[in-house]
This record gives structure tokens, sequence and C-alpha cells, in this order.
């Protein structure tokens, strides 16, 4: 077993000091899966972190006990516990790209675990990571065992980083936000791995994630957490059918699904608040739909509702009615009606192909191209959402990075792709930055696209300089402001550096940055992929928000069919370079004519609520 015995984690930071996990108790068996859910900032990735003793330099324990087999791991020395770490105790990042190291390639890289924690050497290391390369999904893993992580997809830097974290075969594994990058098929194949893993080898995972449908298919007990407490602890099944925290009622309706098209999702309103404050009642009362006045100024605890059923919540007190019987579903606002789309396309592709060239040898002479994206066509109307969904590695961002003109130095790109009757291919100088007033991109990896060097505030501001430099500085300040407070973060983040966010905030900056020159056009790539459900609704609402408000149009890049069901209006399948399939949302998702969308569709993980 690893027991968690009420562990306390602090941060020293400029506002002082935050106190990032507060009286942790958790224990986790061989062979279960616990999940650990929260929105983004609640100290779900800085509990792994901690466990793992990888807390940033600021940070540092300040309590508690990390029992793995009888043994606290946080007195050992750091040699002891270069032995645990990935011996017994493996982790899987949330951010592959800044995980793997980029001048090694992938194959030495899980080599290099593997002689570290087996017995394995040489030849036995390599052929064992292919092994685990084609477990996890990555094609022809011969060749690419010898990839740099540069010239892989993010979704396959993920998989090598399973590959690497389950090869060693811990004895507990921690994996934060293991499949967040991964489209659903190769989703369902890790997640499959990982329970015949624990099977085989009765490993105990903890598991970080805010897709609580994968949750409801994989984990044993649940565990809800928000401001760096756990709120909520339960069995999966009794959690989502029977949740008992406000947070966690209102969690579980801010879910998008197609039945829920044309209605505002139940966003929770407000952010988690900074962990720097000294908190006087239940950290959740200013968010909660049931507070009531003493809430404000009464701690609560953790209580037993039932023998397998925690919370910690003053609704739960002796002489207080049940929660369910408190909590009045606020009614939602009903959005007006979406105007009707011209039928002119505001961008219309055609035959758009793409080639990568292939170098060897000692110079690094081009000696091949490589199809990404062969042949592909699609529309975009005004004021529509089109999806493009398939697994990673089939061109999808590619695609999109081609539309916006971020690939002209580095692949040939033939096609075209006509925005407004212009070929955005033919642009330069002058009318290319005009173009780029009118279509943005949102990028699935946000830690690689913000400059670490730049506070969020110039992050922001530098899009509205460059192509819109009529605005003034007031104007331009008050946009921005404006933009924090729709993605949902607090106004002192403005000035703060990205590695100060947690992915879900530095996802919410990126998005904002896009929003903030009021394109008429924004390519999606994975928006919504790394934040929790809460500010996913947020985020959700934001969009189609603007696309009433705006007209603005959306080419949603992602592999989240709940999204897909909420948002888009028409769907585009693609493989392997090319669109497979492709119409109206409902029509494609309910009656799929194509075997890889049947196939597709049905590795989309349900939530289960009873």
């Amino acid at each position: 077993m690893m027991k968690i015995q009420d562990l306390e984690v602090v941060l020293d930071a400029d506002a002082g000091l935050v106190k990032a996990i507060d009286g942790l108790k958790l224990a986790i068996e061989r062979g279960e899966t616990f999940a650990l859910v929260g929105e983004s900032g609640c100290g779900k990735s800085m509990t792994a972190l901690a466990l793992m003793r990888l807390l940033p330099e600021n940070g540092r324990v300040t309590g508690g006990q990390v029992h793995i087999g009888g043994v606290d791991v946080l007195d050992l020395p750091e040699a002891g516990m270069r032995a645990v770490r990935g011996g017994r105790l493996g982790m899987i990042f949330q951010e592959p790209a800044t995980s793997l190291n980029p001048v090694m390639k992938v194959g030495d890289q899980i080599v290099e675990a593997i002689e570290t924690h087996t017995a394995l050497r040489g030849a036995a290391a390599r052929a064992k990571a292919i092994d685990w390369l084609r477990r996890v999904g990555i094609p022809e893993p011969e060749r690419r065992i010898d990839d740099y992580p540069f010239r892989m997809s993010g979704g396959q830097k993920q998989r090598v980083m399973i590959a690497m974290a389950l090869a060693t075969e811990p004895d507990f594994l921690i994996a934060d936000e293991p499949t967040t990058a991964l489209d659903v098929t190769i989703q369902a194949q890790i997640l499959d791995l990982l329970k015949d893993l624990q099977r085989e080898q009765r490993m105990g995972l903890l598991l970080i994630t805010h897709d609580l449908a994968v949750v409801s298919g994989m984990a044993h007990r649940v565990a809800l957490m928000y401001a760096g407490q756990i709120v909520e602890v339960a069995p999966a099944a009794e959690f989502f059918s029977r949740p008992q925290h406000p947070y966690a009622q209102a969690l579980l309706r801010a879910l998008p699904a197609g039945d829920r098209r044309g209605v505002a999702l139940e966003a929770i309103p407000g952010t988690v608040p900074p962990l720097w404050l000294q908190f006087e009642g239940c950290r959740f009362a200013p968010r909660c739909a049931a507070a009531m006045p003493h809430c404000a100024t009464t701690l609560p605890e953790l209580v037993n509702t039932s023998d397998t059923h925690q919370v910690r919540c003053l609704l739960h007190k002796p002489g207080v009615p049940a929660a369910p019987e408190r909590i009045v579903r606020p009614e939602l606002p009903v959005p007006p009606p979406v105007p009707a789309r011209e039928t002119a396309p505001l961008l219309d592709v055609q035959d758009l192909k793409v080639r990568f060239p292939i170098r060897g040898g000692l110079l690094q002479r081009v000696t091949g191209h490589f199809d990404a994206v062969a042949g592909v066509s699609f529309q975009v109307a005004r004021g529509e959402t089109l999806a493009l969904v398939g697994e990673s590695g089939c061109g999808k961002t590619t695609t999109g990075k081609a539309i916006v003109q971020l690939l002209r130095r580095v692949a040939v790109t033939e096609g075209r792709a006509m925005l407004d009757g212009q070929n955005l291919f033919e642009l330069d100088g002058p009318a290319l930055l005009d173009a780029r007033r009118k279509v943005q991109i949102i990028f699935q990896d946000p830690f690689a696209s913000l400059n670490p060097r730049m506070r969020v505030a110039d992050l922001l501001e530098e899009g509205l300089m460059a192509l819109h430099p009529d605005l003034d500085a007031a104007t331009r300040r008050a946009r921005i402001e404006r933009l924090t407070d729709q993605v949902g973060l607090r106004r002192d983040a403005l000035e703060r550096y990205p590695h100060e966010f947690s992915g879900g905030q530095r996802q919410r900056i990126a998005i904002a940055r896009a929003l903030a020159v009021q394109p008429r056009l924004i390519v999606c790539d994975e928006p919504t992929s790394a934040l929790d459900v809460s500010v996913q609704a947020q985020i959700l609402n934001l969009l189609r928000e603007l696309q009433r408000e705006l007209g603005v149009s959306y080419l949603f890049i992602t592999h989240n069919i709940g999204v897909v069901e909420y948002i888009a209006d028409r769907i585009a399948v693609m493989q392997a370079g090319r669109i497979e399939e492709q119409g109206d949302c409902a029509d494609v998702l309910a009656r799929p004519q194509r075997d890889y969308t049947k196939t597709l569709l049905a590795a989309v993980p349900r939530l289960v609520t009873a």
C-alpha cells in the first residue's frame, strides 16, 4: 500500500507563502486505480511532484509522511530516492514536450530507464523499448525508436512518456493527465494496457485527470480536490451517481454533450482562490450556490457520510439537511438563436497537400518527402464550427498550421486556402499581415507557444500592438483585462510569467491571446484538452457567445467527441492525411458510414452515472 498522511507542501512566491497542499490523506492499494480530480490550480500535479520528490526549487514539504511498503520516502536520502523513483514509483508527466530530453533519441531515453531499474542491458533493453513503443501504439517502432522528440506529434510524445514509465514495471504509477494529448482510439488502447498491467502485476495507479468519463471507466475510488484540500472521497460508482459536495455536483453538470446544444453549460463562477490566503471558512463558499452565512467563517472537516464516502462540507454536519435537498440548480441562460449563416464560405480549402522533406546523410541532404496531408478539401462558413477529428498523427494539426501560414519554411504546400476570396498561400508582406488579423490559432501545447520571458500582459498585448497599431495603451489594457475575466483567470495573472501557471491555466492564456485581435476565423488545435470540465464549460460558452456576437468561425481540431457533439455544426473525420467522411455533426455521429469513423466513435469513453 501507498499511504499518504497529513501531507503539507508550501511554495515561496512573491505574494507570500503558498500552501499548495494542506493536510492531504490518501491510501492506495496495490492493484487499485485511485483517481484525483479537480480544477486546474487545485494542487493535483503538485501532489504528484511531492510524492516523487520533484518539487520546484521554491517548494518544500513541511509536514506529513508518504509510506510505500512501510518506508517513508520523504525521509530517504536522494540516493535512496533515485532507486524508488522510476523503480517502485513511476510517473507519467503532464507535458511530454517539456519532460522528454530534446537532444536524446526517444529510444535512448527509454533504454536508460530500463537499464537503470531492471537487469536488462544493451540489445535486450533496446528490444524491450521497441516492444513498449509498439504496445503504446507508436507506428513503425523499429524506425521511430531512433527519432528525436521534435519529430513526433504531441500525442506520440505522450505515448513515449507512457512507454518509458511502464517499461520499468513499477509497483505504483502516478499518471498526471496521461491521455490528455491522445485521440480516443489510442486512449482506449492505453487505458486497456494499464488495466492489463494492474491485473498482471497488481500495479497501483494514482490517476490525475480532468476527464470524468475516463475516471468513471477506470477508477475504483475517486478523490475530489479543491484549493489544496480533499473535499470528497468515494467509490467511483457512488461518486458519479450520488455526488454529495456542491462542487462535485456542479462539475458533473458542466460536462458538454449533444443533448445540451443550444443551452449554456453550467460553468462554475469565479476561480480557485489564491492559496497564500489565510482561510477562515469553506474555500469553495464564494462560488457555491448552496453556501450558508456561517460557511464563510467555519472551517469544514472531512466527515464520514457512510463507511466508504467522505465529504468536507457543512451541509453534512448533524442537524443540517442533506446536500441534495439544499442545492438549488440555477436557471441556465438560454442563448439567443444563432443567426442564419451566409451561403458563401469564409474559408474554402481545396486539394491541400503538405509535404515535409526527409533528410539523411552527413550533410542532411533531402532524400525524399513525407506526405503529411494528401489532398484535403473542406469549407467553413461564416459563423460555423467545423470539427476536424482523427487519430494522432493523421495530419489535423498540420492542416491547421498550413492554413495560418506557419509551415512556409519547413514544408512544401500545394492547393488553395481561400479566405474571403484571397488565397492565403499566395499572400506575403502587408497582405499576409492583414490576413493575420482575420485568422488566428490556438496551439495544442500552451507551454511551448508562450514566450517564457514575457509576462502574461505583454503576451496578450503583443498581438494587439502588431496587428492593431491604431489602439492606444488604455484601450489595449482594457481589452486584455476583459479577456482575462472571460477565460477565467484573476487579474493578478497579468503580471506573472507562464511558468507560474498550471497546464490548464496556460491554455487559458493561449486562448485569450488568440481572441485578443478579434479574428474572423480561429483554428482551435485541442483548445480544451488541458482544461478541467468547469473551465472547459467557461471556454465553450465563451466561444459560442463570440460566435453569436461576432460571427467568428472555428476550425475545431479535437479528439473530445463530447465537445464535438456540443459545439460543432459539421464534422470532418481525417485519417492518414485524407478526409474519410464529413457532413452534418449529428448525422455523422449517429449514422457513420465509414468503418474508420465507426471504430473511432466506438472508442469514445462514456460517463457512467448509475
